[in-house]
């Protein structure tokens, strides 16, 4: 049995230390706003967030949690930063297919939440290896410049 905090709610989930993360989110608690990519933490789709850092669930394994805080796309709205970053996709319309944008969210709010005001190099750093193939990446980097200044 593992207990954890999600999204703020305490989950106590009969699963085994070695499960993915991701699985453990998508599977046992019904979240799956946390979508499987690649299964080798390549794309980016599984982000989430762990103490407030952003990590690819699909390899981090469920005991490695601790008693640290997850966040998922589903809770990420409740912190200020998430919030605006949320709203700032639907603002410039970022999502074309949508698959990656769970986990494009995830890495855009743990980049403003150490740096409210990041230039290019520090967006293209934050946001590597999460994988749009629909392209929309000029529409992910102005949605980060609004919830900057937002």
């Amino acid at each position: 049995m593992i207990d954890m905090t999600v999204n703020g709610e305490l989950l106590h989930l009969d699963v085994p230390d070695d499960m993915p993360l991701l699985w453990a989110l998508r599977d046992v608690a019904g979240l799956t706003g946390t979508k499987f990519g690649c299964g080798i933490a390549q794309c980016g789709a599984c982000t989430v967030h762990v103490d407030g850092k952003p990590v690819r669930s699909c390899v981090m394994p469920v005991g490695a949690v601790g008693n640290r805080p997850v966040t998922t796309v589903e809770g990420v709205s409740e912190t200020p930063v998430g919030k605006k970053v949320q709203e700032a996709w639907l603002d410039l319309e970022v999502v074309q297919c949508g698959y990656c944008q769970s986990g494009q969210i995830m890495s855009a709010a743990a980049l403003l939440g150490r740096n409210p005001d990041p230039d290019d190099a520090a967006i293209d750093a934050a946001m590597a290896g999460n994988v749009c193939r629909c392209g929309t990446y000029p529409r992910i980097r102005a949605a980060i410049k609004q919830a900057a200044t937002a």
